[in-house]
């Protein structure tokens, strides 16, 4: 079965979009879209395969994706706007902003920690429940009356879900607004980006259906089949909340797939999207694009800071990322462009990053979850280190990346393509 491939490829970036089509060897079923920004403008903006396998509905420039921990980097995204106005201090304990936090000995959790997963709050004590979660209040409350799982700056577990709640009741305490407001009001608003925290009415036949690969599947009931009250599996509480998602995340039609969590804000890994909004947003971090930039250099020094790495708390397999204020870092887990690059992946897929070196934003979302074999992504950015580095009077390697000479404007080419 052939895959038609829609969109525009800069000239240059033809390898590009040949990874980008390499994709979709692995599942006829699945759909992707991808959005790379340089110097401002989009140069690669492409579309392919199912939004919704069951009408066989395919998926368009217009689709949108839940980006599940993409989200995050959007919290660090506005982490680093509110300091770079001085509402916010990385350095200043959370209980500052936030003061029923400072309840079971977490007077000492700074917002660095909070953002780079050293909290110690990465999982919930006693399980919640899915009408828990599709609320703000009660998974913040227990959160701020929560003693921590381990002893607070000593090391890092990945915080999945409670991350967004955690970095957001910080952001509402400081603002007066919620998360939903205030993503709007400083980044989507500004670049004109089909992109929300909190899925507005009339936008859910946009929204892509998730599907799962059988090893995932497996890999999470396994998972699930470990957990108990005697002997809890943090791993998997960290991801379900407990009774609050299913190990997979998704079902046919609950987890991620439900509208109501769609509606819900869900900071840590509830964002909606289209591929095209998630690029402009990482390129406005690094260049203006759409006349905005939305974090200047001294702040995004800063932000980018190396926070976490190495082994993590609750162990899991190498190799291990490093977190800068909740921006992930390029790491052996997670290669980007360079060391210059920082964004965030999300499950199933979804990547998302900048390249302040390259002046680049990146996004690639799917809507079909693989476990750690997935390399669709790591195959596209791979293409464009290569893409870069053969440019004439450039230089880029897996390791640093210099400058690139201002660029000139390219004229796109619209094609549709097909793939046996």
């Amino acid at each position: 079965m052939g895959i038609t491939v829609k969109g525009h490829t800069a000239p240059g970036f033809e390898a590009v979009e040949s990874a980008f089509k390499a994709g979709f060897d692995v599942d006829e079923r699945m759909g992707a879209g991808l959005s790379i920004w340089q110097d401002g403008e989009e140069v690669v903006n492409l579309s392919a395969g199912l939004a919704e396998p069951n009408i066989a509905k395919p998926w368009s420039e217009d689709t949108t994706a839940v980006v599940f921990s993409c989200t995050k980097g959007l919290m660090s995204i506005l982490a680093a706007q509110l300091v770079q106005q001085g509402h916010l201090d990385y350095d200043r304990p959370v209980a500052d902003y936030w003061p029923e936090f400072e309840a079971g000995g977490k007077g000492n959790i700074t917002v660095a920690d909070a953002l780079a997963h050293r909290a110690g709050l990465s999982a919930l004590h006693s399980p919640a429940e899915f009408s828990d979660i599709v609320h703000w209040q009660p998974v913040v409350e227990r959160l701020a009356e929560q003693t921590p799982l381990w002893l607070p700056g000593t090391g890092y577990a990945y915080h999945a879900l409670t991350h967004g709640w955690l970095v957001g009741e910080i952001f509402r305490r400081v603002t007066g607004e919620s998360v939903k407001s205030l993503f709007n009001r400083l980044i989507a608003r500004p670049l004109n980006a089909e992109a929300w925290i909190g899925l507005p009415e009339g936008q859910e036949d946009r929204v892509a259906h998730i599907g799962c690969s059988q090893a995932l599947y497996d890999f999470w009931q396994n998972e699930q089949a470990n957990d108990s009250d005697a002997s809890p599996n943090w791993l998997y509480r960290a991801m379900t909340l407990g009774n609050a998602l299913p190990a997979t995340l998704i079902t046919e039609d609950g987890g991620f797939n439900d509208p109501r969590l769609h509606q819900a804000e869900i900071p840590g890994a509830g964002g909606i999207a289209t591929a095209t909004a998630l690029g402009s947003i990482w390129s406005a971090t690094v260049t203006p694009t759409r006349g905005v930039r939305l974090i200047d250099d001294a702040t995004m020094q800063a932000a980018v800071t190396l926070t976490s790495e190495g082994e993590p708390v609750f162990p899991v397999p190498g190799p291990f990322p490093r977190y800068g204020r909740g921006f992930q870092l390029d790491s052996p887990a997670r290669r980007y462009l360079s060391e210059d690059s920082f964004g965030h992946d999300g499950a199933g897929g979804q990547v998302v990053f900048a390249d302040k070196a390259q002046r680049i934003g990146f996004a690639y979302v799917t809507n079909w979850m693989f476990g750690l074999e997935d390399q669709r992504a790591t195959r596209i950015i791979d293409a464009l280190r290569q893409v870069l580095k053969e440019k004439p009077g450039v230089s880029v390697d897996q390791a640093s990346a210099d400058s690139l000479a201002s660029q000139s404007s390219f004229t796109s080419k619209n094609h549709s393509t097909n793939v046996s």
